[in-house]
């Protein structure tokens, strides 16, 4: 996950720069971006029409799975184990938020989550800084962990039983993508609707999401998961439930889960309005904003699906169309490279000029 997070740190700066590079209003003077444009309109030809195509497609599908009824999902089963309230009523209460947000637009979305996702990630973050504080003298030996069997897997006794090298590279890229969706694409999406004078500022910016999400949130994570030992006892249990459990191992008293189960409403909730708005992109790309509507309330009905299911083959699904997303995607940066180091060597060899002509301007 940190190699992937590391790496993904750089695919994230170039999604995010040709978004805002190739742009377009739409027929409502709304900005519209993403690989399904800089594929197009950056890559001539056929090909360009086909990969800008074949992205949006995959991604209006992909946003089921992984923006929706993954989420759902985990959210419903997390406070149900919590506080005993029925999947069925937690989903009917994110529909109804997620209705009440989406179905108002990108500026609902973005108010929305602007106002609870630095609270969310302070709160998560913090519990888990306590977790390693009362654990502290573990770390040292939770780092070396990760390091050795990264590379010589583990057959620790109710553990990973026989996991390799292959399994942790798969899972950890899997998850890493997951987490920061770095390569998929929708970074382009996002950056796309921002308000900035120049591409590589909005890049900027919108890599450091990645940094936060994996090396940052991840990693607390996977270190508090580590210091309190139940990464021994894991199974085939709940990621969600797991964590809370280190949580509750790893703080006083028995609120570590509720720390775990809050996170995960925050984190799971402001992924399907972000999710909506992207698959929602990919539809106007395809068949125009008269899609819009019809989307969203399919996309809305799912929610609820996706709360009340068990979802044991959905992780595979997300993870297909993830890969489905991806491939478009990362010939189009392959083909883009030059354009983007081109344009940002430019931005920055410029910059102090500009930086000494500020004063005089104003």
């Amino acid at each position: 996950m940190w190699v992937t997070g590391m790496l993904g740190m750089a695919t994230k700066y170039s999604e995010a720069f040709l978004g805002v590079r190739f742009r377009r209003a739409d027929a409502v003077g709304e900005q519209s971006g993403g690989p399904m444009y800089y594929l197009r309109h950056g890559i001539k030809g056929p090909l360009g029409v086909f990969l800008g195509g074949f992205f949006a497609i995959a991604g209006a599908i992909a946003a089921f799975g992984i923006g929706n009824m993954t989420q759902a999902n985990t959210v419903a089963a997390n406070v149900h184990d919590e506080w005993g309230v029925p999947t069925w009523g937690t989903g009917a209460i994110i529909t109804l938020l997620t209705a009440a947000v989406i179905l108002g637009g990108i500026k609902n979305i973005g108010r929305v989550t602007a106002a609870f996702v630095p609270v969310m990630i302070v709160l998560y973050v913090l519990g888990a800084a306590a977790v390693l504080a009362f654990n502290i003298g573990e770390v040292p030996a939770a780092l070396g962990l990760i390091f050795t069997d990264a590379f010589t897997g583990t057959a620790a006794t109710g553990g990973f039983t026989g996991a390799a090298v292959a399994a942790a590279i798969r899972y950890g890229v899997a998850r890493g993508i997951f987490s920061n969706e770095s390569g998929l694409g929708t970074g382009g999406i996002a950056a796309a609707a921002a308000k900035t004078t120049h591409p590589v500022r909005q890049a900027l910016v919108s890599m450091t999401q990645t940094f936060i999400d994996t090396l940052v949130v991840v990693s607390f994570t996977a270190l508090t998961i580590i210091v309190t030992g139940v990464w021994k006892e894991a199974g085939k249990e709940d990621a969600a439930k797991f964590t809370g459990r280190a949580f509750d191992e790893g703080l006083p008293g028995e609120w570590g889960s509720v720390i775990v189960t809050i996170s995960v409403i925050f984190f799971a909730y402001s992924t399907v309005l972000g999710w909506s708005y992207y698959g929602e992109r990919c539809m106007v790309y395809l068949f125009g904003r008269r899609s819009v509507l019809p989307y969203r309330l399919l996309f809305i009905a799912v929610v609820y699906v996706g709360s009340t299911t068990t979802l044991t083959t959905v992780w595979t699904f997300s993870d297909v169309m993830n890969g489905l997303m991806a491939l478009p995607n990362l010939v189009g940066l392959l083909i883009l490279s030059p354009l983007v180091y081109r344009e940002t060597r430019d931005y920055f060899r410029d910059r102090p000029r500009e930086t000494e002509a500020e004063p005089a301007q104003r």
